[in-house]
C-alpha cells in the first residue's frame, strides 16, 4: 500500500520553528535516558505544532498549565497535552514521515476533549496536523480514522457554545501577541499609545515617566522605528485607588533579532507602584527568566532583553497571589 498518496489531503502543513526546536531539545535535556529524551522532545515539537495552528485560528491556549510543560510530569507520564482555555486538554501526538498509526498510551485516555495527531519532517522541517479524534481505547490509532484539521475546530466551537464560550473573537484576551505586527502598525485591542493611558495632563504621572525616559530611554538613543505601546493592567487593586500599565518599546537590533523594554507605571493620580508588585519576564517553558519587584517610592519597574523572531516570551504582573499574564511572540 502507498500510503503517502492515501494521505488526506485536507491536513495543515506548518514550519517547525527554531523556537519549538529549541524548547524541545531543553526539555529533552532533564530527562534520565536517551529514549526517555527522545519521547520528550517529540511530544514537545507536537504540542507546539498544535499549539501554533489553534493561536493561528484565534483558539486561546494555556501551555504554561500542562503536564507536557511540568518538569515533574514530564518525568512520570507521556502526555503531550495542551490546554485550550476554559475548555480542557486536547492529547497532541506526532508521528513519523512514514508511519500510518500513532501510538497513543493508555495514561492519556481520559480527561482529554481531542486527539490531534501531527507528521513530523524533520528533515524538511515541516509539521503537518493530520486531524483528529474525540477519543482513544486503543494504543493504536489508524491515520486514516482521523478527522480534518478543520473538524477539529468545529469541535472545538461546539464544546465553546455548550460552555458559553466564543472563539470568534480573533484576539482574545489570552491570546498571544505578535510583536512583529506592531512594526506595521497592527495592534491588538487594549494595547494603546503611552500618552494615551498614562495621561500626560496628570502632573506627576508627566514627572514619573520622563525620569523613566532619562534614565533609562534617552531620545538620543532611541532608534527612529522603535514601536511602544501601554496596557492597563487590572489585579483587582482599583478598588484601592491603584492601577498599573504595562509598557512594551520593541527596538529592532538586526532582521533577526529585537531589543524590548519591558516597563511597570502607576496610572491615574498614583505617583508610585504598589510595594512588592513584581514585573517577570517568562520563557517558552514558563520558567523565570527575569524579575523586578517594586520597593515602597518606586514610580516604574524596568527589565530589558533581547529576542529573535519567532521566539516566544510571556509577561507577568503580580501583587501577592493575584497575577496577570500576557504571552507575546516576536
Amino acid at each position: 500500500m502507498n500510503y503517502q498518496a492515501r494521505e488526506n489531503d485536507r491536513s495543515l502543513p506548518l514550519p517547525i520553528t527554531q523556537a519549538a526546536n529549541s524548547i524541545a531539545w531543553q526539555f529533552s535535556q532533564q530527562q534520565p535516558t536517551s529514549q526517555k529524551a527522545e519521547q520528550v522532545r517529540l511530544n514537545t515539537l507536537a504540542v507546539c505544532a498544535v499549539r501554533d495552528y489553534l493561536e493561528m485560528m484565534g483558539v486561546p491556549v494555556n501551555w504554561n498549565e500542562c503536564d507536557s510543560w511540568n518538569p515533574f510530569m514530564r518525568a512520570c507520564v507521556d502526555a503531550a497535552d495542551l490546554e485550550v482555555s476554559g475548555l480542557g486538554r486536547l492529547e497532541c501526538r506526532a508521528i513519523a514521515t512514514d508511519a500510518s498509526t500513532c501510538y497513543v498510551p493508555p495514561e492519556v485516555w481520559e480527561d482529554r476533549i481531542g486527539y490531534v495527531v501531527v507528521r513530523l519532517d524533520e528533515v524538511e522541517k515541516q509539521v503537518c496536523i493530520l486531524g483528529f479524534v474525540q477519543q482513544v481505547t486503543q494504543e493504536q490509532l489508524t491515520v486514516n480514522q482521523l478527522r480534518s484539521p478543520e473538524d477539529l475546530l468545529s469541535h472545538l466551537q461546539d464544546l465553546s457554545a455548550i460552555t458559553s464560550l466564543s472563539f470568534a473573537n480573533a484576539n482574545p484576551p489570552t491570546s498571544t501577541v505578535n510583536l512583529r505586527q506592531w512594526f506595521q502598525n497592527t495592534f491588538e485591542p487594549g494595547w494603546q499609545t503611552v500618552v494615551s493611558l498614562l495621561n500626560p495632563t496628570e502632573h506627576n504621572l508627566t514627572f514619573s515617566f520622563r525620569k523613566t525616559e532619562e534614565l533609562n530611554t534617552n531620545e538620543v538613543d532611541r532608534p527612529e522605528n522603535f514601536v511602544r505601546r501601554a496596557k492597563l493592567i487590572d489585579l483587582g487593586m482599583q478598588l484601592a485607588g491603584h492601577a498599573v500599565a504595562l509598557v512594551m518599546e520593541l527596538r529592532p537590533a538586526s532582521e533577526q533579532k529585537t531589543d524590548l523594554i519591558v516597563q511597570v507605571h502607576p496610572t491615574g493620580r498614583e505617583t508610585f507602584l504598589p510595594p512588592s508588585l513584581q514585573l517577570i519576564v517568562l520563557d517558552e517553558s514558563g520558567s523565570v527568566f527575569l524579575e523586578a519587584k517594586a520597593r515602597r517610592a518606586d514610580n516604574y519597574i524596568q527589565l530589558q532583553f533581547s529576542g529573535t523572531t519567532g521566539e516566544r516570551f510571556s509577561v507577568k504582573v503580580a501583587l501577592g497571589d493575584v497575577g496577570i499574564t500576557e504571552h507575546f511572540i516576536i
